[in-house]
C-alpha cells in the first residue's frame, strides 16, 4: 500500500516527466548549480590569494577568452549533468512505486 505522499509523487511525475527531460529545461534549471562551482573559481582568481594563479592571470600569455569558455563549459556540463541525474533518480523512484502499486 502506498502512502499519500507516494501517490502524489506518482501523479506529479506522470504530469511532469516529459517536460523535465528536455535538455533546454535541464540547462535552465541547472544553471545555479553550475554557477555554484564557477563563481568560487572566479573569486579565487580575482582575490589574488594564490600567487601563482595571479602571476599566470597577469602574464602576457593569459587569454581571458580561454578562461571564459572553460567556465561556460563547466556551467553547461554541470547544469545538464546534475539535472539528468536528478531526473534519473525521480524516474527510478517512479518505477519502483509503480511496481509496488502493481503488486497490491
Amino acid at each position: 500500500m502506498l502512502t499519500q505522499e507516494e501517490k502524489d509523487f506518482i501523479r506529479y511525475w506522470e504530469q511532469n516527466r516529459d517536460r523535465r527531460k528536455k535538455p533546454l529545461r535541464q540547462f535552465l534549471v541547472g544553471i545555479p548549480i553550475g554557477l555554484l562551482i564557477t563563481v568560487p573559481i572566479v573569486i579565487s582568481l580575482k582575490s589574488g590569494w594564490d600567487k601563482r594563479a595571479s602571476m599566470e592571470a597577469n602574464s602576457t600569455d593569459f587569454n581571458p577568452m580561454v578562461l571564459l569558455v572553460a567556465l561556460l563549459i563547466i556551467i553547461v556540463f554541470t547544469a545538464i549533468f546534475y539535472q539528468r541525474h536528478k531526473w534519473d533518480q525521480y524516474e527510478q523512484r517512479y518505477r519502483e512505486l509503480l511496481s509496488r502499486q502493481g503488486e497490491n
